[in-house]
């Protein structure tokens, strides 16, 4: 094998090599909060995240084993990424896990590790076997990580409704691979590419498959209609897990979307548009509504996830409009930086509530958080500044994420996506609504228990720079949004 294709991995084959290596050290970790595992994993993690930060900011794109991998600085700043925040997840999960028993064996910082290494493989996917391995590999993880209170009925029921999530949505996925390979006679996305683009492909055909693959990635994005158990699955797995499964797979998940529908199927734009539409506003809609009738903050949450992956999906349609594409480096780079800041903001929120869950309760009800300002002024702080950009409530960088993404559906012009920005910010309105509700239980709200919130200093740390980031970025989101539109731009430049 050549060089320049292990140099496409070689991040990879370091987190691979040591997720192995964690394994077996492990076996030897004698304590209960198994310290040496999980120094161990942070440190290998930061490694690896500082690789891909490294290969991004080179700006090359390179292709190795034959075409079937991709190194280029959308991947690469999509794997940084997603390698800090599973970073972020142990960080805030280990106190989590260790009450609750699911630290006996070090399953979680290995299972979490093969995770990453499976969006690491979806996110470098040039191929569609390549991608469908990366998918499998981070889903098989997320069966075993929701499962890993063997002992806990609620856990136990989330894990299978997560297993025939999965198993639905990589069937949908194969089928329509399967369609687009039986139409194009290739499976190199690059190939599909020149294939589709030529015209001697029947329509009906490739319509047929693409039904399969937007399918496929819908159930991944947890979008409506494909919705139907992330709620229950949220709010069903530990908390730590929870985390683990809203947070990172998000990027990759964005960045399948972008290899599949954008790489490879660019000239079938006017069909997959129509489809997300559809999804988009379906989620948007009944997101919102679900969302304001929850009492309880994982599901909550997990409908806010739903509306909120409504939003990505607006920022993909304004790509193509009429046949051209000069606002497309715009419009996925909009949808990107929404990605990431989202996820930014999940990490902080679930943050929160792993704190205040203590041994045996797992405080993850809207009034759980009476009071919290009078007990814990920070991560009271923290929760509000959360809501406020999930709200997209200005200087949160919730609001410029959303701002950008109406920005790039006003600027096209199109009489439909125009209307489209006028829904998503009516949907936004209503959304306020139940994010708000949360800062007023933790601010006006009688306290229904005097004991303050303890936290070990590495979690304190790491959760007040995730907040501060939150607010940060929102007062200054040039950087993010400058690194998002080079990547996409280089990136479709290929």
């Amino acid at each position: 094998m050549d060089k320049i294709s292990w140099i496409t991995v070689y991040p990879e084959v370091v987190l691979l090599v040591m997720a192995c290596v964690i394994a077996l050290v492990d076996l030897a970790v004698k304590s209960p909060r198994r310290t040496a595992t999980y120094v161990l994993t942070l440190l290998s993690l930061t490694v690896v995240a500082v690789l891909h930060g490294t290969y991004a900011s080179g700006n090359t794109t390179l292709y190795g084993f034959g075409g079937m991998v991709v190194s280029d600085p959308m991947g690469n700043w999509l794997k940084c990424f997603a390698t800090v925040a599973v970073m972020v997840t142990l960080v805030y999960g280990r106190p989590y896990a260790a009450d609750r028993g699911m630290l006996r064996g070090g399953e979680l910082f290995t299972l979490s590790m093969f995770a990453l290494l499976g969006m690491s493989v979806m996110i470098s996917g040039s191929n569609f076997l390549v991608i469908y391995m990366g998918l499998e590999l981070l889903t098989l993880s997320s069966y075993a990580l929701v499962a890993l209170r063997r002992d806990n009925a609620v856990a136990s029921e989330a894990a299978m409704k997560y297993f025939v999530l999965g198993a639905l949505a990589s069937g949908f996925l194969l089928y329509g691979l399967s369609m687009m390979y039986g139409a194009t006679g290739s499976l190199d996305i690059n190939e599909v590419f020149k294939a589709v683009a030529s015209g001697q492909v029947q329509h009906q055909v490739l319509v047929f498959g693409l039904v399969f693959i937007v399918s496929g990635l819908a159930f991944k994005l947890g979008v409506v209609p494909f919705h139907m158990w992330v709620p229950d699955v949220y709010h069903g797995a530990p908390t730590a897990v929870t985390l683990m499964i809203a947070g990172a797979p998000k990027l990759a998940a964005f960045a399948i979307v972008i290899r599949l529908l954008v790489e490879g199927l660019l000239p079938l734009a006017i069909d997959w548009q129509q489809m997300l539409i559809v999804l988009s506003v379906a989620s948007l809609l009944i997101g919102n509504l679900a969302a304001v009738m929850q009492s309880n903050l994982k599901r909550m949450l997990a409908y806010s996830t739903i509306s909120q992956m409504g939003f990505v999906l607006l920022g993909l349609l304004a790509g193509v409009v009429n046949g051209n594409t000069l606002s497309a480096a715009n419009a996925y780079s909009s949808s990107m930086f929404y990605v990431v800041t989202y996820v930014l903001t999940t990490l902080a929120s679930f943050g929160v509530l792993l704190l205040l869950a203590r041994e045996g309760f797992e405080s993850d009800e809207v009034v759980d958080l009476a009071g919290l300002n009078q007990r814990s002024p920070l991560y009271a702080a923290v929760m509000a500044i959360c809501m406020f950009s999930l709200a997209g409530i200005p200087p949160m960088v919730g609001f410029y994420a959303k701002l950008s993404v109406l920005q790039t559906l006003v600027a096209s012009g199109e009489g439909y996506l125009v209307g489209l920005a006028i829904f998503a910010v009516v949907m936004s309105l209503i959304g306020a609504f139940y994010y708000l509700r949360v800062v007023k239980v933790m601010y006006f709200d009688a306290p229904i228990t005097a004991s303050t919130v303890s936290a070990p200093l590495d979690v304190r740390a790491v959760l007040s720079v995730n907040g501060a980031l939150v607010l940060l970025l929102g007062v200054l989101p040039g950087g993010l949004m400058a690194l998002c539109v080079q990547a996409i731009t280089l990136t479709l430049g290929t």
